[in-house]
């Protein structure tokens, strides 16, 4: 029995919970995925699917067999890529990753036209504010704002975004404009934050040339970009938010722009990916779209 396709078979059927759910996916029979697992087991001589008559679950040994498993056809799909390219076609399913606020608004209109000229690719586009492990969970291309910390993974430096403090109309008649950074300490700010630290940060400012740091609080944190935003336009405080993200109600008049005499530090972007696959054809290809549509950042000179 071909132990890729039955390790094939044991993936779906973990996922899926179900050998019937595995068998329609796979196109196969459900006696024949039942087989496929059995094969591995007494491979492996230990069970890895514990088995009722509504679904299966991983065992520990499962779990882990599952997590390379998952790995291991990750590096058959990658080595098959190495024909495509001497075909020059991108083929195949891309897995990617991005934090929510910057995928919806920036990165999903780049995939949508990426999609449009490689009809043979499918992409698998994950959207959450946590770092995701590359390697260990899959993904080809993963997208990080901020500055980046040394990692043994392939970096494209993307033209950065502009991030503005914004506050509603009611909460400004409310509170008050504040015209300088100190004035920030007598107002309620939205903190964005994935860690469990304390509702105290600090915000980054830049006028004349010189940069200053004002100390903000707030009764509220929130992981999310979007959440941030939806508490600014309930006129709950002020946020620092991505330019992008809230121009439309910037110019509907829903949002007002606060200290407009400072700018805030470019947030850098960064697309991550494994150094040995940006030769794959539907990763070069992504990366040169990616580029294309978003731009790179300026190279810095001393």
């Amino acid at each position: 029995m071909d132990r890729l396709a039955s390790m094939a078979a044991f993936v779906k059927a973990a996922e899926t919970g179900s050998f019937a759910a595995t068998a329609s996916a796979l196109g196969i029979s459900s006696q024949m995925v039942a087989k496929h697992v059995a094969y591995l087991e007494a491979r492996m001589g230990t069970r890895l699917l514990n088995r009722t008559t509504r679904k299966q679950s991983l065992t520990v040994i499962g779990k882990s067999y599952y997590d390379r498993c998952k790995v291991a056809l990750a590096e058959v799909d990658w080595a098959d890529a190495i024909a495509d390219e001497a075909r020059g076609k991108p083929r195949g399913l891309l897995r990617v990753n991005a934090p929510v606020s910057f995928g919806t608004h920036s990165l999903t209109p780049v995939i949508a036209r990426y999609l449009s000229d490689h009809p043979s690719v499918d992409v698998d586009l994950v959207l959450n504010d946590r770092f995701v492990d590359l390697i260990d969970e899959g993904f080809e291309a993963v997208f990080r704002i901020g500055p980046l910390r040394k990692l043994n993974l392939g970096a494209i430096e993307l033209a950065p975004f502009q991030t503005i403090v914004c506050g509603s109309p009611a909460y400004l008649k409310e509170r008050g404009m504040p015209s300088t950074l100190p004035d920030l300490a007598d107002h309620q700010c939205l903190i964005f934050g994935n860690w469990p630290e304390a509702t105290v940060s600090d915000w980054v400012f830049v006028r004349d040339g010189l940069t200053s740091k004002a100390l903000i609080h707030g009764r509220l944190k929130v992981n999310s970009a979007a959440s941030l935003l939806q508490a600014t336009l309930a006129g709950f405080g002020l946020a620092l938010l991505a330019e992008e993200l809230v121009r439309p109600h910037l110019a509907t008049g829903r949002l007002i722009r606060v200290l407009p005499d400072y700018e805030t530090p470019p947030r850098p972007i960064h697309l991550l990916f494994h150094p040995d696959r940006r030769q794959t054809p539907k990763l070069k290809s992504f990366i040169e779209m990616v580029v294309e549509q978003l731009g790179r950042a300026a190279i810095r000179t001393a």
